[in-house]
């Protein structure tokens, strides 16, 4: 049985360090989780992360077994933002940020296979935030995007670029949620080798 790799066959997965380029982004089906703040402080990003993999992995194993479609469980992704944006760029206030934490999912993917996962998972004595995980599509479309290397702090340099000088430049202005895609675990793997697609979408610039 061949295992599918989306992270390597879609485009949308695919940047370059310190590389800004645009990619269409298709409608793409995911496990979502929402929360607010500090994701270093907050238990409830750690309570996030715990919902979506037991549901993740529980929808991977029933797809190889009914279907006869096995792929590997696409990394964590995470949107994030603020009222007021520049806590991203600039004070980097962690306290005031929103966010819906991802796990991308195949297209075949069906509402019924996401609640049988769901009461299986619930079955097993699922976790705290399990009621909070959803299976949505997204489409984020016209998007900038670029690998960051380094640690989650480090980012404002190249975000600062992304926003006030690759966006504007190109007659683009940004309209939907930063989005991070982690291809690395950052639970396993040191700051400075944390190796994260960074992308903003946008919009052309009319009048």
């Amino acid at each position: 049985m061949d295992k599918a790799d989306f992270k390597k066959s879609l485009d949308a997965y695919q940047a370059k360090r310190d590389q800004f380029r645009l990619v269409d982004v298709p409608e793409l089906r995911y496990l979502m989780i929402d929360g607010h703040g500090d994701p270093n402080m907050s238990p409830a990003f750690a309570e996030a992360v715990e919902a979506l993999y037991p549901v993740a992995y529980t929808l991977k194993f029933a797809s190889k077994r009914e279907l006869g479609r096995d792929y590997v469980v696409m990394p964590l992704e995470g949107q994030w933002w603020a009222r007021d944006m520049d806590a991203f760029t600039t004070a980097r206030d962690k306290s005031r940020w929103d966010w819906t934490l991802l796990i991308m999912q195949p297209d075949w993917t069906t509402a019924e296979m996401f609640d049988a996962a769901v009461a299986k998972v619930r079955a097993k004595g699922g976790p705290a935030r399990l009621d909070g995980v959803r299976l949505e599509t997204l489409a984020e479309g016209r998007c900038v995007q670029t690998l960051h290397v380094g640690s989650f702090d480090a980012e404002a340099a190249t975000l600062a670029r992304m926003h006030d000088e690759f966006i504007p430049g190109h007659g683009l202005r940004r309209t939907g949620r930063h989005h991070e895609i982690y291809l690395s675990d950052f639970r396993k793997v040191t700051p400075e080798k944390q190796r994260t697609i960074l992308r903003q979408p946008v919009e052309e610039v009319r009048g």
